[in-house]
């Protein structure tokens, strides 16, 4: 279902035209057909009385480690991985600033390369506290749900050890 979610989610922001960087949804795309492949495989696993356990605690252990990282990430590290961000791409930046009516990064420059409406006013905010404290809250946000799901994951781990070797009820009872 998140895989699903994913991949939908990436369509409907190019669709309306929210993001216009074929690379952020490429990438979107790319986890939510990699997550679920993962899960196609662990449903003909348990269909198929297979132990698939290992993947499922790779799965895991990479799940759990990028939630730790997403709930580590103090606010100084936050602003330099946007900062990174902003200025190394361009599509992505005119997105930001139509979506979030703001120009610059830091500072507001009146120079005419910002997208955003505020522009005709010029009264502008810089794109930097608005991308702050959604990054913080997006941050928590992923990791909160991240950790949820692998801790299920780690649930799912120990029942295909606890019941990987039962017989199949439907099986001969004299094998």
């Amino acid at each position: 279902m998140v895989s699903l979610l994913l991949i939908g989610i990436a369509a409907w922001g190019i669709g309306f035209g929210l993001i216009s960087s074929f690379k952020v949804v490429g990438v979107v795309i790319a986890v939510g057909v990699f997550l679920f492949f993962i899960a196609l495989v662990g449903l003909i696993g348990a269909v198929k009385h297979h132990q698939y356990m290992i993947i499922l605690l790779l799965v895991f252990i990479v799940q759990f480690s990028v939630s730790c990282a997403c709930l580590a990430l103090n606010e100084e590290q936050q602003s330099e991985l946007l900062e990174v961000g902003w200025t190394n791409t361009n599509s992505a930046r005119s997105d930001i600033e139509r979506n979030l009516n703001c120009c610059g990064f830091r500072v507001f420059y009146s120079n005419g390369t910002c997208a955003a409406d505020c522009l005709r006013t010029l009264h502008c905010r810089p794109c930097a506290p608005i991308m702050e404290e959604y990054a913080g809250m997006v941050l928590r946000f992923v990791g909160g749900i991240g950790l949820f799901f692998s801790f299920t994951e780690i649930l799912g781990v120990w029942l295909t050890y606890r019941y990987r070797n039962q017989k199949d009820p439907r099986a001969n009872p004299k094998n």
